[in-house]
């Protein structure tokens, strides 16, 4: 752990994590609700929500979240060799090279843009309105590809702030990115009207999209570098990486892991490909996609952030026993924290689907399939973030090859389970598979991952057995809880506003038990 952090600093940052993840993930949800509800069930609603992407997908592909993995472990060895100084040099050194990289990537971005359309727009049956699709999607991911260097900028910022041990503007700068995208939907729609064709589309509605979607990245990029700044390590970009042997390295490994994001942006792309051939099921698949992070940041992501300090400290002194009580703290936090939202969305999956199912796209063929994606998503939430933590605390150690190895072992199970889904009718049923495929990749991750990890904490023990006991009790004793919010909600017949105070009155009451039971057998486990 970091100098004078405690059990108690873990259990603070990753509640802040959370608390201002939940902030950003709540506004990112709503926007994709939204814009769902402003262009409905139709295929350019399918080609903004899949080409408005892209860029994410391509920063992914480059360094996306693999950045403060990579990166935070070395600006906290910088800190303490050369204090912010020196840790400000390595910043700009690795900004100077990660910009250089984005900027020739936003290049080669704009080159192959009406290949990437022809992608996305392909699952649309009608040739006439397929050219049409083309050629919008081509228009968007034009005024989308700058996006890509403005990401590198935001994660920089955010980067910085984690190392500090400073993680609330960090987790909570998304949200600007996200309203002000949906002020820009709103106001579109308000002048171009809604559930257009792709047919009916004007030009003018892509390119204010396109502009308003570009211009929220670059606000949201500012926001992130002004919290740099904060902390103290903001800095210039520079072109002397070369000459910075811990530039060079980091540099190095961010190159090596470009496969671990590389893995789920591609993973990702091919499954909105793919929900294309569906009237509204790009929709389904990335809300789908956006729970599941949300759920995963406010809790086991949200540990493994608040974590990564700590471990990559007890790591750079080689301190064996420190690193195992940290990944053992982190790991018990990260299952505490996914159990509840685990049992919430797998018994609340129907009324969710039917409250996030909002104006045009407000139909019982969409409504099924969601309800169904989302009780695959609330396993998936607590496999995954377990996989993040694992992979965290690898690149504490500096081990990048395992992460890597998982990621493409992922990618090829998620993109096989994909392709199945071609023998299963265009509807539904393909899109729930679709998110199963999600699922099946983030188990392959987390089994290479832990049980490297359980190699490399040996002899220290890997997992804190009562605490994990305390949880599942703790489980237990929710599941009636939620299951009486259930029939509550199912026999009364009131409209999605009371539906949804419903699920979270008893959502809190459930959490309450959750937390009373696991407090009490916490308590009972120190006694003992």
């Amino acid at each position: 752990m970091l100098e004078g952090e405690t059990p108690a600093t873990t259990a603070r940052n990753s509640a802040t994590v959370a608390g201002w993840t939940l902030v950003s993930r709540a506004t990112g949800l709503l926007r994709l609700v939204v814009i769902g509800a402003v262009l409905g069930p139709t295929y350019f609603a399918n080609c903004f929500q899949a080409g408005y992407v892209v860029p994410n997908i391509v920063f992914t592909l480059i360094a996306g979240p693999i950045l403060s993995m990579v990166l935070v472990p070395s600006v906290v060895r910088a800190l303490g060799a050369g204090g912010p100084p020196r840790a400000r040099e390595v910043l700009g050194r690795v900004a100077g090279w990660l910009l250089a990289v984005s900027s020739a990537v936003v290049a080669l971005l704009m080159i192959t843009a009406p290949v990437l359309a022809w992608t996305l727009s392909l699952g649309i049956p009608d040739p006439v309105q397929r050219s049409r699709g083309l050629w919008l999607t081509t228009l968007l991911v034009l005024l989308v590809a700058p996006q890509v260097s403005l990401n590198c900028l935001a994660y920089l910022g955010m980067t910085a702030q984690r190392a500090r041990g400073r993680f609330a503007l960090a987790s909570a700068a998304p949200a600007v990115e996200n309203l002000v995208l949906i002020l820009t939907v709103v106001l579109a729609s308000w002048y171009y009207g809604t559930g257009l064709g792709i047919d009916q589309v004007p030009v003018g509605l892509v390119v204010v999209l396109g502009v308003g979607s570009t211009s929220a990245v670059a606000l949201h990029a500012a926001v992130q570098l002004f919290g740099a700044a904060r902390v103290g390590l903001l800095t210039r970009p520079s072109t002397r990486w070369r000459q910075d042997p811990e530039a060079v390295a980091v540099t190095r490994r961010l190159a090596r892991s470009v496969g671990v994001a590389a893995c789920p942006a591609a993973a990702m792309y091919v499954l909105l490909a793919l929900a294309g051939s569906v009237p509204g099921g790009v929709f389904v698949v990335q809300l789908s996609y956006a729970v599941l992070f949300s759920l995963s940041y406010v809790s086991a992501r949200a540990v493994s952030m608040a974590a990564l300090p700590g471990l990559a400290h007890a790591a750079h002194r080689e301190d064996a026993v420190t690193f195992g009580s940290a990944w053992r703290q982190g790991l018990s936090y990260a299952v505490i924290a996914s159990l509840p939202l685990l049992v919430l969305l797998a018994v609340f999956s129907g009324p969710t689907a039917d409250i996030l199912a909002n104006g045009e796209l407000r139909h019982a063929a969409l409504i099924g399939p969601l309800a169904g994606c989302l009780a695959v998503v609330a396993v998936a939430q607590l496999v995954g973030g377990v996989s993040d933590l694992g992979c965290q605390a690898l690149y504490a150690r500096l081990d990048d090859r395992i992460p890597r190895r998982a990621s493409e072992v992922a990618f090829a199970v998620t993109v096989v389970v994909a392709a199945a889904t071609l023998l299963v009718p265009a509807g539904g049923s393909r899109l729930i598979w679709l998110v199963v495929a999600i699922l099946a990749g983030e188990l392959a991750a987390a089994g290479m991952v832990l049980t490297r990890l359980r190699r490399v904490i040996r002899p220290e023990r890997f997992i804190e057995l009562r605490a994990l006991a305390g949880a599942l009790v703790a489980t237990v004793a929710m599941v009636p809880v939620t299951a009486a919010v259930w029939w509550i909600q199912h026999v009364h017949s009131g409209g999605q506003l009371s539906n949804l105070a419903v699920l979270t009155l008893g959502g809190v009451a459930a959490i309450g038990v959750y937390a009373l039971v696991l407090r009490a057998a916490m308590a009972r486990r120190t006694l003992s």
